[in-house]
């Protein structure tokens, strides 16, 4: 069997490239900053400390479609959503496509100039209305890191060629409980495969695929309101909890990690100028529900020297934040950053997007997203458009990241375009909107 000491070797080099692959903030950002007053041991947060919260497949944080990508990654209030299972599924009762489906694809890293070809993001997502009133949906998201080395810190291979690739399978019914308001409930199975490596001649049979269930609950509401000098409008709001399921593990040895667990709220506005032109405008809140990251000290328990949690980082209580239940993270999550309230507001993610259609036939798009500076630094201007032609929609979207601190800032889409293809199968007629 393998060592444990190796083990943990394994994880880290694994999460170290998934810290940058997801998390995607800038290469190089001074964490300790003197000037500012921080003294290295954590208990003074200024947000130049880099302290991001970091989870198991954390590619189920990226939004998958060029619609909302070209938006500021904004979607749980967006009207018309043919992705809204990743979003905000609640959605789908309130669709006007009877039968949809949409796919994307995601080349990850090929704007970095790093030669990488083989990394890519696919998304495929599907719903049926059953009625007036409900719908299901499936989705897959899949997610390839291409083929690597794996290493310690010291460069030495533990394993050669392998290819890391990781999934999830959702589905969901959604439901109007009124005229107005509808709810959703998603089951998701994740599959992570971060080795591909389970050869006993290795001594490498005690690694394993990581295995998680999930679910989310998504609450959408929609109105028409009084517009005077409008042709029409109507306004949004959607509220998502996501990712709530078990902690995951490649290895008996290993400590198990929480999934992305995530609060997403949301409200979007569309006005009707007349017939032929309309604007959708979107903002979300979003925060991950797991607990903050904490420093750790070496400390002698029972005779034996391990890392303990910092006690002067944590500002409700010494308890180690990763032994709590998924449950307790819930709930700790909303107050628990060692940085106090501040710190704890720098976790909420703000987004924006604006979506302008002519005649639902053509749409421009833009939007913003961002991040604090010392929970990744992800500060990005979002662009996109779309064109419908009968029942398919065709949707891109391009990604302008901002520089933080005076360096030039990464982001696996930077410089990149990203697709989608949609089919909206029983649309009414030949001017379905291109607002799915």
């Amino acid at each position: 069997m393998i060592q444990t000491q190796m083990l943990k070797q394994l994880k880290q080099s694994v999460g170290l490239f998934m810290m940058f692959v997801i998390l995607c903030g800038t290469t190089s950002v001074n964490a300790q900053s003197k000037k500012s007053g921080y003294t290295g041991s954590g208990q003074y947060y200024n947000g130049s400390t880099i302290r991001p919260l970091t989870t198991a497949v954390s590619f189920l944080q990226v939004g998958p479609d060029a619609r909302t990508g070209g938006m500021g990654e904004v979607g749980v209030a967006l009207p018309d959503d043919m992705n809204a299972q990743h979003w905000n599924a609640a959605k789908y009762a309130f669709s006007k496509s009877k039968l949809g489906v949409s796919a994307t694809y995601s080349p990850w890293l090929a704007g970095l100039g790093l030669g990488l070809q083989d990394i890519y993001m696919a998304y495929l997502a599907g719903h049926v209305k059953l009625s007036s009133l409900d719908a299901i949906s499936m989705s897959l998201t899949y997610f390839s890191l291409g083929e690597m080395d794996i290493t310690d810190y010291d460069g030495a291979a533990i394993f050669e060629n392998v290819k890391p690739h990781e999934f999830a399978l959702d589905a969901a019914y959604s439901r109007k409980l009124t005229d107005n308001f509808s709810m959703a409930v998603t089951g998701r199975f994740i599959y992570s495969n971060l080795t591909t490596v389970s050869d006993v001649s290795t001594n490498t049979s005690d690694l394993k695929p990581g295995l998680a269930g999930a679910a989310d609950v998504s609450l959408f509401y929609q109105t028409e309101l009084k517009a005077n000098n409008l042709y029409k409008s109507l306004i949004g709001a959607g509220l998502t909890i996501s990712n709530i399921g078990n902690k995951i593990s490649y290895s008996a040895d290993m400590e198990k990690d929480f999934l992305p667990a995530n609060f997403r709220l949301g409200v979007a506005y569309t006005m009707y100028v007349d017939k032929f032109n309309k604007l959708t405008f979107e903002f979300d809140v979003n925060k991950l529900l797991v607990p903050s990251t904490v420093s750790y000290k070496n400390d002698t328990v029972n005779g034996k020297v391990t890392k303990v949690v910092d006690q002067a980082e944590t500002m409700i209580t010494a308890k180690d934040p990763r032994d709590v239940s998924v449950i307790d993270a819930l709930y700790r999550s909303w107050f628990d950053a060692p940085g106090g309230i501040r710190e704890e507001l720098d976790e909420y993610i703000l987004n924006f997007g604006v979506e302008y259609t002519y005649n639902d036939l053509f749409s421009v798009r833009c939007g913003y997203f961002n991040e604090a500076k010392g929970k990744g630094a992800r500060k990005y201007f979002t662009f996109g458009a779309g064109l419908k032609y009968s029942i398919v929609y065709f949707d891109a979207s391009y990604i302008a990241v901002l520089p933080v601190d005076g360096l030039s800032g990464t982001h696996p889409l930077k410089n990149t375009v990203r697709l989608s293809l949609s089919f909206d199968i029983n649309a009414p007629d030949a001017k379905a909107s291109i607002q799915r």
